[in-house]
């Protein structure tokens, strides 16, 4: 946090800090590498997503219907749930990056309380 109680990277109001914390922003060349790998990883992730979703449950269900899996055929499988395990894992994925992300720029949320 900046001096006045601001967030590092986002100018969101935190918590004030302590008194006689003059710890500064980071440069705006550490934010665009923040904000240039995070754009990266939703791309990716929307990418996978929509390949998930819209190929494997569209386009290619035909070639998929080949699979049997416990009775289903795979294409199926896909257009009718696995598209949304997918999209579900990735939430997942993308919380973890984010906070390995925001731990690596020393934005993440942590208790300092204690």
């Amino acid at each position: 946090m900046d001096g006045h109680g601001r967030g590092r990277l986002s100018g969101v109001q935190r918590e004030p800090s302590a008194p006689g914390d003059q710890t500064t922003p980071p440069a705006s060349g550490s934010r665009r590498a923040y904000w240039h790998r995070n754009l990266t990883y939703v791309g990716i992730l929307l990418g996978v997503w929509f390949l998930v979703s819209y190929g494997f449950g569209i386009l290619l269900v035909d070639h998929l219907n080949t699979i049997r899996i416990g009775g289903f055929r795979l294409g199926f499988w896909f257009a009718q749930q696995g598209a949304i395990y997918v999209f579900v894992i990735l939430i997942f994925v993308y919380v973890r990056l984010m906070n390995r992300l925001d731990h690596s720029f020393d934005v993440d949320e942590r208790d300092d309380s204690a």
